[in-house]
């Protein structure tokens, strides 16, 4: 078990958890989540919940292989009104902000966001790390080597596992150490990965538990899954859902996905199936 104080809700881990990708941004590789406006994002954002979303993790700026970086003062002026829009409707829910960017975080967090998802553990913000510590929120720390623009060439490793998991040990250390409380760890599947690297961290992500902090699993519709079978991103969500199931196997504590009501179906399943386990022991 483990808990989140997202700035005095506790969240309390007892099963894994559904993080609702919403994205607002104008160019997501999965084109079935791109919002035109407020509204269609407020009309997902609920639809989330309703299946199932513990979390609605908002980004405001593309960080697909080759993607282009906009500047903080757009990726806030994109990110906050959704944050707003939705938390005036839907008050109760825990929203993240997926920035690298420590000012957005400031202000998406002043604005309703209990929640820092940083793809480049203050890599690319030599600020960030300090800044969570001061705004007293959770903090996901991901594994990525380069920066969304180059990190495909920087996928070489001698053991991908293990330096991915040496990493993540540094950095929820430098975070501690800063004064954050709660940190999420995130492999990072698809950040400066092969495809048959995606696949060695997923088949030995219950090695991760030896940082005792929940490990996010981000998959949804990514590469590995939809390269893998020869199909399209549209294409990709029962290949995401074997993946997801293999990850809660493996220790996973939060899944990040596009399609909520597969991830919480998913995350029953395997529950009950764990469960059977133990009442067989």
């Amino acid at each position: 078990m483990y808990t989140l104080n997202c700035k005095g809700k506790l969240l309390v881990i007892t099963q894994p958890l559904v993080m609702g990708i919403i994205n607002a941004t104008p160019d997501s590789f999965y084109k079935g989540h791109l919002q035109r406006g407020i509204n269609e994002i407020v009309s997902l954002a609920g639809e989330m919940i309703r299946e199932g979303a513990t979390i609605l993790d908002i980004g405001g700026q593309s960080t697909r292989p080759g993607s282009e970086r906009v500047s903080a003062q757009e990726e806030t002026e994109r990110v906050v009104p959704v944050i707003e829009a939705i938390k005036s409707i839907y008050p109760n829910c825990i929203i993240s902000i997926d920035t690298y960017h420590s000012r957005v975080a400031e202000n998406a967090v002043k604005s309703g966001a209990s929640i820092v998802n940083d793809i480049s553990s203050g890599n690319m913000d030599p600020e960030m790390i300090a800044a969570v510590a001061t705004l007293k929120v959770p903090y996901i720390c991901m594994h990525m080597k380069g920066t969304p623009e180059s990190m495909q060439k920087e996928a070489v490793y001698e053991d991908v596992v293990t330096e991915v998991l040496d990493y993540l040990i540094m950095k929820t250390n430098e975070c501690k150490l800063a004064g954050i409380h709660d940190v999420i760890a995130d492999p990072g599947f698809g950040f400066a990965k092969t495809i048959a690297h995606n696949f060695q961290l997923l088949k030995n992500l219950s090695l991760f538990k030896l940082l005792e902090r929940p490990i996010l699993a981000g998959l949804s519709r990514k590469s590995t899954v939809y390269k893998t079978l020869g199909v399209s991103p549209d294409g990709a969500l029962n290949g995401t859902t074997v993946l997801n199931s293999i990850a809660l196997l493996n220790g996973a504590s939060i899944l990040r996905v596009h399609d909520v009501r597969a991830a919480t179906e998913a995350v029953s399943l395997i529950t009950a199936y764990d469960n059977a386990l133990l009442q067989g022991a």
